[in-house]
């Protein structure tokens, strides 16, 4: 019997490397990890080329523009890798009958809404990094409906560029610093939402459409960053901050917290406890 052949893009991005590193439970699959270099996801012919070249049974895209605040100068650039690179490979995937699984995000929604946001609920981004990731999503479900379409928050890990590793490199060299404190959200460690797309490719029964993925508990970037305060033992002095004290070029939503009912009721994936995800990361951190 054939290997199955899962095809990651984005590979060196933080849930790219924390798929890498979780590869190693999975022998049963041949992973290929590509990044902008070896397939350049915004090249339709490059990537039903590569596709007919691999023959992929899966494809997980980890490949996205996620600079906030640059989209609102850069908007070409992000709608060509998210919403014209997902359309290539929501196009390729439906050429090749491959599974195809994409990676989005809250800032689908704008924010107002006080209960957490379901997957039925109406989409209003308000920046230029939200919209060109809802274009992506609207993009492959519209060509590809079998496609799995995950959105998560606050994505951290052990990998690349985040607000953990930002905040335990101020904590060490700040006495004080100020954070906002009234714009909520869920955090999510990357490790987690690898297991849990692996969930997902494993399970005997593929359900395609959007689901919420992130870890459990409504908290607010101050909060975040009071408990990676607590579990790095750094003496920083925290000063709680409004959205209009910290201006930015792009706004960010008030309220993005995700209902994570249907993930759970479909896939029987159990999100963790954030503080419990949060301290696997700040451990690992000061381990390495």
């Amino acid at each position: 019997m054939e290997t199955k052949k899962i095809l990651v893009t984005g590979g060196n991005g933080q849930l790219g490397q924390c798929l890498q590193k979780l590869s190693l439970d999975f022998p049963q699959f041949e992973f290929i990890f590509t990044d902008s270099n070896s397939l350049d996801i915004t090249d339709k012919e490059a990537v039903l080329h590569f596709f007919w070249q691999n023959e992929p049974s899966v494809c997980i895209n980890a490949a996205a523009y996620t600079a906030v605040d640059l989209a609102e100068s850069e908007v070409e650039k992000a709608f060509l890798i998210n919403a014209d690179g997902t359309e290539n490979l929501a196009e390729a995937c439906k050429e090749y009958n491959a599974q195809f699984i994409h990676v989005s995000t809250d800032y689908v929604f704008d924010g107002e809404n006080n209960l957490p946001y379901s997957e039925e609920d109406f989409t209003n981004p308000i920046g230029v990094y939200g919209a060109s990731k809802l274009s992506g999503e609207e993009l492959a479900l519209e060509i590809n409906p079998c496609t799995v379409i995950l959105r998560t928050s606050w994505v951290y890990s052990e990998f690349g560029k985040n607000f953990v590793k930002t905040m335990l490199n101020l904590f060490s060299t700040k006495e004080e610093l100020g954070i906002v404190a009234d714009q909520f959200g869920q955090p999510t460690n990357a490790n987690d939402l690898a297991e849990a797309i692996m969930k997902i490719v494993c399970s005997e029964k593929i359900t395609p459409g959007i689901f919420n993925f992130s870890n459990y508990g409504k908290i607010s970037w101050f909060d975040f960053a009071n408990k990676i305060k607590e579990l790095s033992h750094l003496n920083v002095k925290l000063n709680k901050l409004e959205t209009w004290q910290y201006p930015t070029p792009a706004k960010r939503p008030k309220n993005s917290t995700l209902n994570l009912e249907k993930i759970q009721d479909i896939y029987n994936i159990q999100p963790k406890d954030w503080e419990e995800s949060l301290a696997n990361c700040v451990e690992t951190l000061r381990s390495t």
